[in-house]
């Protein structure tokens, strides 16, 4: 019904806001085409920032062979398209950014879980190979953990893109407490779960993926209300994954990984993270604010 209203269609729409259902909820923002009368000043440059457009999407809709636009002039603005394949969505961190604010989910969500996968790591990527990585995690996930899809939330990447993976209002599975399900599905009903492309006990992390982490932690802790803490921002580490206990940095005698890595900001110790992480996070926090109307 939508897409018929605005000349479009279901899959354009889908990819023009990055659904990954068909399911909407009420108050959820969509991007759509629009007709557009141009004002004097337009350029197809402002109009394609202030449409989320861009100039060849608007030139070749509207026929134009030059840039000079009219007063009067009629346009048929369509939004760009997210990259997609099957429920999967790439985006910049500032298509992101956009896409977090839009979309209405219905899940409480208390914690931001940092996972670094190990493998795949630096080596696997190859800088266009994105889609093809979150394949091949959710098919071991899938055939090898035996869970229902992809675990995680989102995937980081070195060139500093977001991936949508695991639908927001699904929870994660399995990252704690393998052997005590009841545990599990208890820490997981709560969490958003990143998974950190590399292995940051080895890999040195570049500075494009450092500042993705960084602003997509920020602005899910602005989008859910929360502040950074060891309860809101959460390292695999700090947990014997068998029990699913939190044992923070008491590990001596217990099942826990080095995840997200011995490097990870710093290192994988609450010290770390209170030092290292938490306070880019806040600080980039403040800088979102600042920019939202």
């Amino acid at each position: 019904m939508i897409a018929k209203k605005y000349g479009s269609t279901a899959g354009d729409l889908k990819q023009y806001n990055g659904l990954q259902s068909d399911r909407l909820l009420i108050g959820q923002k969509l991007r759509v085409p629009i007709m557009y009368k141009v004002a004097r000043g337009d350029t197809l440059w402002k109009l394609a920032g202030k449409f989320d457009s861009a100039v060849p999407i608007i030139k070749e809709a509207n026929g134009l062979s030059a840039d000079g636009l009219n007063a009067g002039q009629k346009l048929k603005i369509f939004p760009k398209k997210l990259a997609m394949d099957g429920k999967f969505v790439l985006m910049t961190r500032e298509e992101f950014r956009d896409w977090i604010f839009n979309q209405k989910f219905t899940r409480k969500v208390a914690k931001v879980q940092q996972h670094h996968t190990y493998q795949p790591s630096y080596k696997q990527f190859n800088g266009s190979n994105h889609f093809a990585l979150m394949k091949g995690m959710e098919e071991y996930h899938v055939t090898g953990m035996k869970w229902s899809m992809i675990s995680q939330q989102l995937t980081t990447f070195p060139d500093g893109k977001v991936a949508v993976g695991r639908p927001f209002d699904i929870a994660p599975e399995g990252s704690f407490g393998l052997q005590n399900k009841e545990a599990m599905h208890k820490i997981e009903a709560d969490a958003i779960a990143i998974e950190n492309l590399g292995n940051f006990d080895d890999n040195h992390m570049t500075a494009e993926q450092k500042e993705t982490i960084v602003t997509v932690t920020a602005l899910l802790m602005l989008k859910y209300g929360l502040a950074p803490s060891i309860d809101s921002i959460t390292y695999h580490h700090w947990w014997d994954i068998n029990s699913g206990e939190r044992v923070l940095d008491s590990s001596h005698g217990h099942a826990v990984k080095t995840c997200p890595g011995t490097e990870f900001f710093g290192g994988n110790s609450t010290a770390s993270a209170k030092n290292n992480l938490y306070p880019l996070v806040r600080k980039k926090m403040q800088e979102i604010r600042g920019t939202l109307h």
